[in-house]
């Protein structure tokens, strides 16, 4: 991988692991205090809601600052 691949997927995974991470932490947290579900129930919604959210920021995130990457890349100011 190239540098700039490099730089880019670390940058990447620094921004929508958190996104994701957090959205499964909202969901737990409001599924524990809104209903009276299961631990499983719970803790598999958590699971579920934090693979769709990598699933979709991830090509959205990586695009993004791919983008800005390449911009920086051919206008070093």
């Amino acid at each position: 991988m190239e540098p700039l691949e490099k730089r880019v997927a670390r940058k990447s995974a620094q921004i929508y692991l958190p996104i994701a991470l957090g959205a499964a932490l909202v969901f737990f947290l409001l599924a524990s205090a809104v209903g009276e579900y299961t631990a499983t129930a719970r803790i598999g919604g958590a699971v579920w809601i934090a693979v769709l959210s990598l699933i979709i920021a991830m090509p959205l995130v990586t695009s993004r600052i791919k983008k800005l990457a390449r911009q920086r890349a051919s206008n070093p100011d």
